[in-house]
C-alpha cells in the first residue's frame, strides 16, 4: 500500500522528526535540509503552530513533508489541509489509521507489540512506525518480529543517532529511520541552518553508504 511513498521513504532513509516552536522559522529550516540533502520532515504535533510548519514547508514543492504525533481525527484533518503527504502517530488509532485509509493517505502508525502489527495488516499496511525504538528493545525486538513478520517494513523511531544510524539501517525489515538529533530544538532555535545542513548531509552520507540488503 501507497508504493510511492515508501519508495521515497526508502530513498531518502533518513526522517527527521522535526519539533518547531517558531513556525516564522519554517522556511530557514526547510532550506536547510535542502541544502543537507534531505528534503523530508516529520513536524509532529507536540508543539504549536506545526500546521502553519507544515504549510510553510510544503509550499516549496521540493520536501516531502508529513505529520508526526498525529493523536486524533482534529490534528489529521489539520495537517491535511496544511498540505502534508503522510500522518505519522506515535500509537495505533484505529479513527486515524481508518480516516487516513479512506483519504487514501499514507500513513505510518506507531507500533511496539504484535497487536499493533495485527492491527495494520488487517487494514493492508506493511510498513509501520517502530516506536519508542530503543526502549522498546531496539534492533533485538525487530530481530524477534522478523520471524512471523518477514513481509512488514519499520520507520523505527526513538533512540536513533547518528551514532547507531548505519546499524539500524542494515537491518533488511528497515525502510528508513526517524530521528531529531539533526534537528535538534536547541539548533532551530538559536537558527544553527548551517549545522543542520551539515548533520543532514552526515546522515545522507552514512545512509549511501548501508548496503541494500542481499546486495
Amino acid at each position: 500500500m501507497f508504493p510511492q511513498f515508501i519508495e521515497q521513504l526508502a530513498l531518502h532513509k533518513v526522517v527527521p522528526v522535526i519539533a518547531l516552536e517558531d513556525a516564522s522559522r519554517a522556511k530557514d529550516l526547510a532550506g536547510a535540509l535542502v541544502a543537507g540533502g534531505l528534503p523530508v520532515a516529520e513536524v509532529t504535533f507536540r508543539v504549536k503552530g506545526a500546521a502553519q510548519t507544515i504549510e510553510t514547508m510544503a509550499q516549496r514543492g521540493d520536501v516531502l513533508v508529513g505529520a508526526g504525533t498525529v493523536r486524533n481525527l482534529e490534528q489529521a484533518k489539520a495537517a491535511q489541509g496544511a498540505g502534508a503527504s503522510f500522518l505519522v502517530t506515535p500509537g495505533f488509532s484505529s479513527s486515524v489509521v481508518d480516516w487516513a485509509l479512506e483519504q487514501d493517505m499514507p500513513i505510518l502508525p506507531g507500533i511496539d507489540s504484535t497487536l499493533g502489527l495485527e492491527m495494520a495488516l488487517e487494514r493492508g499496511l506493511k510498513t509501520v512506525k517502530f516506536f519508542p525504538a530503543t526502549a522498546s528493545g531496539g534492533l533485538a525486538k525487530l530481530k524477534a518480529l522478523k520471524g512471523p513478520y518477514g513481509d512488514v517494513q519499520f520507520c523505527p523511531t526513538g533512540g536513533i543517532c547518528v551514532g547507531n544510524l548505519a546499524e539500524w539501517l542494515t537491518f533488511p525489515s528497515v525502510v528508513a529511520c526517524g530521528g531529531s538529533w539533526l534537528v535538534a530544538p536547541k539548533l532551530l532555535e538559536a537558527g544553527e541552518w548551517e549545522e543542520v545542513a551539515r548533520l543532514s548531509a552526515e546522515a545522507v552520507s552514512i545512509a549511501s553508504q548501508v548496503k541494500e540488503p542481499n546486495s
